[in-house]
């Protein structure tokens, strides 16, 4: 087969030391530990406790969850790899949304909770009434989140470990399912915003001391311009242009006419995407609504604030 092709690309062996063997495990361990602790450390046996956590929780740990859940997998491996393929201006997407984040706590979850509803489709029928738009909403809503998020997620995640442990591609999707299902139905939301606290802690340890390996390992950021340019890919496709790094890749606003990410898309065309993608989304809100619910409804007003603001102080620099 010839050199140059990629369909064995990640048909790689890995050789694994005890102390590789021994962080995995501990790591699955620990997510198992937090969602049977947060399990038994809630009531499960009402609808508050377990689908809003009993309605008693900081807003460290919800803003933490809200990072993890918009960090996921996919966005993670996603975000670097086109930061590795087309430069720096991909950080654009993330930043945009500080404002959103604002708006998000200070505009569109105040309206949710004074309406007393957790779902959009909820919300689209007691502001219009009728239930068709309701179904046509939760309906496309759940087409979406399959077909666009979670799949991505599972894919890059089953990904990540077929590439680090050699596993199946299949196995690794179905292991990540189980794990998952298992701590969310049995714990409900408090178990969700936990375990997601502790991912967030460990993406962003990971990233901290990825970051500092990757800038001693190509001498310091002023040495980055300089190697990424002359980094060329040792497997392509038959193109003479696609692989060659763009003379662009550092710069943050790019063309208005000829950029892949012009400015003024980036900058204001963005906006109204990210506006629907943190604030209306209802894959996003199913989830983030009952979270700010938890103490609004119990008399800790601000919380979403700091919740937000917290997840846009951990996000920025990731």
């Amino acid at each position: 087969m010839d050199s140059n092709s990629t369909v064995n690309f990640f048909n790689i062996s890995q050789s694994f030391t005890v102390s590789d063997i021994i962080v995995i495990g501990a790591y699955f361990l620990m997510n198992v530990a937090v969602g049977v602790w947060s399990s038994c450390r809630v009531s499960r046996n009402t609808l508050s406790g377990y689908f809003l956590a009993g309605r008693d929780m900081a807003w460290w740990p919800i803003g933490a969850s809200l990072f993890a859940s918009s960090e996921g997998s996919g966005l993670f491996i996603g975000l670097a790899g086109t930061g590795a393929a087309g430069g720096i201006a991909v950080a654009g997407f993330e930043w945009n949304a500080t404002y959103v984040l604002l708006a998000l706590a200070w505009v569109f979850v105040p309206v949710y909770v004074s309406s007393g509803i957790v779902t959009m489709p909820e919300y689209l029928g007691r502001r219009f009434g009728g239930e068709r738009i309701r179904m046509y909403l939760s309906a496309l809503s759940l087409l979406l989140s399959v077909f666009t998020k979670i799949s991505t997620d599972l894919y890059s995640g089953a990904l990540f470990i077929q590439v680090c442990l050699g596993w199946n591609l299949y196995l690794s999707t179905v292991l990540m399912l189980v794990v998952t299902a298992l701590y969310t139905i049995a714990g409900g939301l408090a178990a969700v915003i936990y375990t997601d606290t502790l991912q967030t802690v460990i993406m962003i340890i990971g990233a901290i001391i990825l970051t500092i390996t990757a800038f001693n390992k190509i001498g310091g950021y002023s040495n980055l311009e300089g190697v990424y340019q002359k980094a060329i890919p040792s497997k392509i496709i038959p193109n003479t242009t696609c692989h060659l790094p763009r003379a662009d890749a550092m710069h943050l606003f790019r063309d208005p006419v000829v950029g892949d990410l012009p400015w003024p898309g980036m900058t204001l065309g963005l906006t109204i995407l990210a506006t629907w993608y943190w604030c209306t989304d209802q894959a996003r809100e199913s989830s983030l609504v009952p979270k700010f619910c938890i103490r609004v409804f119990g008399g800790g007003g601000g919380v979403e604030g700091g919740g937000c603001c917290f997840c846009r102080i951990l996000e920025v620099p990731v």
